[in-house]
């Protein structure tokens, strides 16, 4: 049952169409995915591995950046919490990024812009970065221009645009899970009174995969 409240609900179709539909990764391209140990960031880095190309998670941690390498198959993690996130993007993506996945927004979306491929695509899912605390004052810098030279697409959407082709996806989605090619992270807390605590510590990055109360 928790399954339709993650890689069946909106966390797996917001993951399929961001990527598939904005993104429209090609085979042997490069994708880079923000906060990609959360809820969707999971599941669009292993559809990504699924189509072909070569992906790239970006995460708080080392523990979560062993995940994502070692159990979901990403090529490679970096870790933004060691303050050196374009130097590791640009080891990880010597030839580039074709597609980014944006969660977050901030200064790692400024840092994927510069190594983004001509021609790239940026889907805007979310905007971690602004929920909590003080968002950074300059924003993402090279926004017109890197977009301009590089003719980037950079398109926000909301799940819902998609939701008549929701059959095809959850089809998809389906059969990744029975397979094993798409492996399912759920993060169940325990107690309605546990609401506040779940809910502050998925602003902090605690969870791994679909954080959910159970009551």
């Amino acid at each position: 049952m928790t399954h339709l409240l993650s890689v069946y609900g909106v966390a797996g179709l917001t993951a399929y169409f961001g990527l598939l539909h904005v993104g429209k990764p090609k085979e042997g391209e490069t994708v880079v995915v923000s906060a990609a140990a959360g809820s969707v960031g999971s599941i669009v880095g292993q559809i990504a591995k699924i189509k072909g190309c070569n992906v790239i998670g970006i995460a708080g941690g080392k523990d979560k950046c062993q995940w994502l390498t070692s159990e979901l198959g990403f090529d490679a993690a970096v870790d933004y919490k060691d303050g050196a996130t374009f130097k590791a993007l640009r080891a990880a993506a010597p030839k580039g990024i074709d597609v980014y996945f944006d969660n977050v927004g901030g200064d790692i979306l400024e840092a994927c812009l510069s190594l983004m491929n001509n021609r790239g695509r940026i889907a805007c899912c979310g905007a971690i970065s602004q929920y909590d605390g003080v968002p950074s004052a300059h924003g993402p810098r090279g926004v017109p221009g890197l977009i301009v030279v590089k003719r980037l697409i950079m398109q926000g959407f909301i799940v819902m645009d998609y939701m008549d082709q929701s059959a095809a996806a959850l089809k998809d989605l389906q059969s990744w899970v029975a397979s094993g090619k798409l492996k399912v992270q759920e993060d169940v807390i325990d107690g309605f009174e546990n609401t506040p605590r779940a809910l502050i510590g998925l602003l902090a990055g605690e969870n791994r995969g679909k954080r959910m109360v159970k009551v």
